[in-house]
């Protein structure tokens, strides 16, 4: 996990990163997660490529590429911007979930309660259905903990990671 040590974080902040965790090792296919706040400000990354000496499945998983947390938090950004500005421009409400498939991969971003956004980087041949669901549990779990005090607490700790 990319995410720096729970060493001082709050009790909401480690669940977070517990359940950021949980979502890369258990749902087959997912090579990154970053959660990024409304503002574009990376709050939580996850990069099985880099998986600890403690972490007996991550030479199993596909491996994205270098920097792969970092880019997908800027490109969820991105997209959650350009699908938001759509979605007002066709009157259509809110943004929920937005899915970009690619002959190599595919990217999920989805919103939380809050205005942030959960985004994966999967590869091409990820069971979609699974990535979504696991997706909308994390969404679910993490909604309603996702405080300006938490937020603000996972950007210093991401700002303080080496």
């Amino acid at each position: 996990m990319t995410a720096p040590s729970t060493y001082g974080l709050s009790t909401q902040a480690r669940n977070l990163q517990w359940l950021l965790t949980d979502l890369v090792e258990e749902v087959p296919g997912v090579n990154s997660v970053a959660v990024v706040s409304s503002d574009g400000l990376l709050l939580l990354s996850s990069d099985p490529a880099t998986g600890g000496a403690g972490d007996p499945q991550a030479k199993a998983r596909p491996k994205g590429p270098r920097g792969a947390s970092a880019d997908l938090a800027t490109i969820v950004s991105g997209l959650g911007s350009l699908t938001t500005g759509a979605a007002a421009l066709m009157e259509s409400g809110s943004v929920k979930q937005t899915m970009v498939a690619m002959e190599h991969g595919s990217v999920f971003v989805m919103a939380i309660s809050d205005g942030s956004l959960l985004g994966v980087h999967a590869t091409p041949d990820c069971d979609m259905s699974v990535v979504a669901y696991h997706m909308a549990l994390f969404v679910g779990r993490a909604g309603h903990v996702l405080t300006p005090e938490v937020r603000s607490e996972l950007r210093q700790s991401m700002e303080n990671t080496p």
